[in-house]
């Protein structure tokens, strides 16, 4: 739904009244302020609040703090069942064991192959000494073709032998190291996660509530407390997407709210978010109070006017003896247009077509 423009309470429209009324509708224009302002509905936060979630879920098994309660960094808030986390970590703790256990035991495997290695080094080298010497034997033509051939195909295949005991150690020692370095993040994540049971508050303030109860099922979307600082409001306000292209930071913004009838309160436009709420086609901006209420609790609605413009000494009339947006009675019969400026929801400003003198007729 579209939020109206309406305009600030407390400013001189009041001062309509004040106009020369008869009992046949007559009046005078008169000399006062007018203020054009955006409006804008929201509540009050409680500075830096926020609502606490847990990161894992299970079962709420115990809650260590109460409402009103003043919370510090770090402080333990809740405690969720960490039976399963406990069996995890221990299962992790096992195989990481284990893995190391079969580094200890894969020694005699490696010492192996070692001695593989470098048993095929020994005939490789041999194989291709021998190779050596027959290729001058070869040029002197000691020896044939075929002969020599067998030659070179035996160093070929003792040297593939060579290679493939030295890749088969190197495979060996790569997969046992992976296994443990494996085996000890799988143990490191599950012991964080098993500190991921206890919930703790992340900044300091007043716990203003808490939304669950022992008992229940807790997943990282369901929210379990919210926090703020004490004594330290803001106004988070919503203003819809026609207006917003009018509103700026530094602006005065005039508050009401339903637990102080009758009161209005100055705040000031400190932060807009640049992006829309799609679902509301509206933005949200941050207020600050210039002397806040006595008393504020998180949550309060308020409804509030951001002022956009004022101008003083300027003739205005009510606004509901306007015809069309352009005319005016100056007799029970005869109309007359004039020109009109800025206006609020009570009076419009006549800046062509009308004096103060002038008497004007209420429509029927």
């Amino acid at each position: 739904m579209r939020l109206k423009s309406i305009f600030v309470y407390g400013f001189a429209f009041f001062l309509v009244i004040a106009c020369a009324k008869k009992d046949n509708g007559e009046i005078k224009p008169t000399v006062g302020d007018v203020t054009e302002s955006v409006y804008a509905s929201g509540v009050v936060k409680a500075q830096g609040q926020y609502i606490v979630y847990a990161t894992v879920s299970g079962n709420l098994k115990k809650i260590d703090a109460t409402v009103g309660q003043s919370i510090a960094v770090g402080q333990k808030l809740f405690e969720l069942d960490e039976d399963r986390a406990i069996l995890n970590s221990q299962n992790a703790e096992l195989a990481y064991q284990l893995s190391k256990e079969n580094n200890q035991y894969s020694k005699d495997r490696i010492a192996e192959i070692e001695m593989k290695i470098q048993t095929a080094k020994n005939k490789m080298l041999l194989d291709e000494s021998i190779l050596k010497r027959n290729k001058k034997v070869k040029e002197l033509e000691y020896i044939s073709d075929v002969e020599y051939e067998k030659l070179v195909l035996t160093y070929k295949t003792s040297k593939l032998e060579y290679e493939v005991a030295v890749k088969q150690l190197a495979q060996l020692k790569a997969q046992l190291q992976n296994q443990e370095t494996i085996n000890s993040n799988t143990l490191k994540i599950n012991q964080r996660n098993q500190k991921d049971f206890t919930v703790k508050s992340a900044f300091s303030g007043q716990l203003f509530d808490i939304l669950v109860r022992e008992g229940a099922y807790i997943t990282p979307q369901i929210p379990l407390a919210t926090i703020g600082k004490t004594n330290s409001f803001l106004l988070e306000l919503e203003v819809d997407e026609n207006d917003m292209v009018r509103v700026i930071l530094g602006q005065k913004v005039y508050v009401t709210m339903d637990s102080y009838k009758g009161a209005v309160f100055e705040a000031i436009v400190d932060k807009i978010y640049p992006i829309m709420v799609e679902q509301s086609r509206t933005f949200k901006i941050e207020a600050h109070f210039v002397k806040p209420p006595p008393k504020l609790y998180p949550n309060l609605t308020a409804e509030a006017n951001i002022v956009i413009k004022t101008k003083k000494n300027v003739i205005t009339i009510p606004k509901n003896y306007l015809i069309q947006d352009e005319y005016v009675l100056v007799s029970k019969k005869e109309k007359r247009k004039v020109k009109t400026g800025l206006s609020d929801y009570q009076k419009v400003e006549i800046l062509e077509g009308l004096k103060p003198g002038e008497s004007i007729f209420k429509p029927e």
